[in-house]
């Protein structure tokens, strides 16, 4: 068996199909990696992956475009001809566990950090122990 894990944005809200009384959630997950190239130059490089969520019907309330998600599943690639003539490929894979994240406008909602103050120590007062303890 070979597992595929990754962490990405969902490309657009999902879309809920039943096939043989199963549901079954699609959606496509961007895969951003940046590097360097042979020049030196920073570079980013995006891979979409088209996923597919059986059963689990009620995740698709959680996924929406710009959700920032882990997922691991069973990977297939699969060819086929673009719009001009070119050979392509398409990575699809069967998701067997996924975690949400975050949303991409959450993050840029959330307020900046705020730094809380220390709390002042106060000065320590020794209690003395009392004469008429019950035991």
């Amino acid at each position: 068996m070979i597992k595929l894990q990754f962490i990405g944005y969902l490309g657009r809200d999902v879309v809920r199909k039943e096939v043989n009384g199963n549901v079954v959630l699609n959606f496509p997950v961007a895969v951003n990696e940046r590097f360097r190239n042979r020049e030196g130059v920073l570079e980013e490089r995006t891979t979409w992956v088209d996923c597919s969520l059986w059963n689990r019907e009620m995740m698709a309330a959680h996924l929406h475009q710009g959700t920032l998600v882990y997922v691991e599943g069973g990977p297939r690639v699969e060819g086929y001809i673009t719009r001009t003539d070119q050979p392509a490929a398409a990575v699809r894979l069967r998701v067997y566990h996924m975690q949400l994240l975050s949303r991409k406008d959450e993050e840029r909602r959330r307020p900046a950090p705020v730094e809380v103050p220390a709390v002042p120590e106060q000065e320590l007062v020794e209690e003395q122990p009392a004469d008429d303890l019950p035991f």
